[in-house]
């Protein structure tokens, strides 16, 4: 019983129990508020349902769009809730400062999902952004995606196709959208969850992660198990020649993501022929000091370099 009391908490803290004013972008009665410099904050859209709880978003429009979307997703540890948009709300001016629509996107959160589902929340965020995109102001084909750590996980996810499927059978005119983007920037993803830190040596093998291991639902699993699904969530195994344009900002002694993540990661986008660059901070942590706000100007730029119709 104190589990599912657990979860109910969990949920109402995360925004997964929507208000009830919360519906999607066509006739939307969501929130609607004034920010700083011009941009207007559309709070608790609802991109997808799943098993009776809402998925939500905020939206953070530019007074003057150019087109561009950038997926944030807000993330943890694979934990996600409506206090982080709160906390970081004041650092996204990077990207509305260049007339960049953002899309604050809120996932199925750990501990009751796991990471395969969180994965599907984001493909399933980018087809709506895609399906809605005339609604605010963006191009559906100058979608970029962007997050940390956890988040970062998701983005290079979705830049590499990890789960997705563009031939879903549904009747839901959003789930017949593709979920690719054109851009991916982000910082410190773990990248091979078969390789981590070492040849060899499982994500959920590693012991400086190992408050992470139960989001992937591995308790009880055998080795042969737990091998196929880090092979199914690495992005690195999913590197084509259809993977966007990649930027990956990263530390060197972070002590949850070793930088050999990043460093294995971008070297392959290069040799698959995928534009791709690493930024390196030296002493930088899981994180890093003040400057790293300005890191997310990094981003911006990436952002529009590649998708900023000339």
């Amino acid at each position: 019983m104190k589990q599912y009391v657990y979860y109910f908490l969990l949920l109402l803290a995360t925004g997964a129990c929507s208000r009830t004013t919360s519906q999607l972008p066509s006739g939307s009665k969501s929130v609607q508020q004034a920010a700083p410099n011009g941009v207007t904050r559309i709070q608790d859209v609802v991109y997808g349902r799943k098993f009776g709880t809402a998925l939500t978003m905020d939206v953070l429009k530019p007074a003057r769009p150019n087109g561009i979307g950038v997926v944030y997703a807000m993330s943890g540890g694979w934990h996600s809730d409506y206090s982080m948009i709160e906390r970081r709300l004041k650092h996204f001016h990077y990207f509305t400062d260049r007339g960049q629509t953002v899309f604050l996107i809120l996932h199925g959160s750990a501990p009751r999902y796991q990471v395969g589902e969180v994965v599907q929340d984001m493909h399933r965020a980018v087809r709506f952004i895609r399906y809605h995109a005339a609604e605010y102001g963006v191009d559906p084909n100058r979608l970029g995606i962007s997050g940390m750590s956890s988040g970062g996980h998701l983005s290079i996810s979705v830049g590499t196709g990890v789960g997705r499927s563009d031939s879903l059978k549904t009747s839901d005119p959003v789930d017949k959208m593709s979920s690719r983007v054109q851009a991916v920037a982000c910082f410190f993803p773990p990248a091979d969850l078969l390789n981590y830190g070492h040849k060899g040596r499982l994500f959920v093998e590693c012991d400086t992660v190992r408050r992470f291991w139960p989001q992937f639902g591995v308790d009880g699993k055998s080795k042969d198990e737990k091998l196929a699904l880090m092979q199914k969530l690495s992005p690195i195994n999913f590197i084509s020649k259809e993977t966007p344009p990649t930027l990956l900002l990263h530390g060197t002694v972070d002590p949850l993501v070793p930088l050999e993540q990043s460093e294995r990661f971008t070297a392959k986008l290069k040799e698959t022929g995928v534009p791709a660059q690493l930024i390196i901070h030296q002493g930088g942590a899981h994180g890093w000091d003040e400057t790293w706000e300005s890191d997310l100007g990094v981003v911006a730029d990436w952002f529009q370099t590649y998708l900023l119709v000339k």
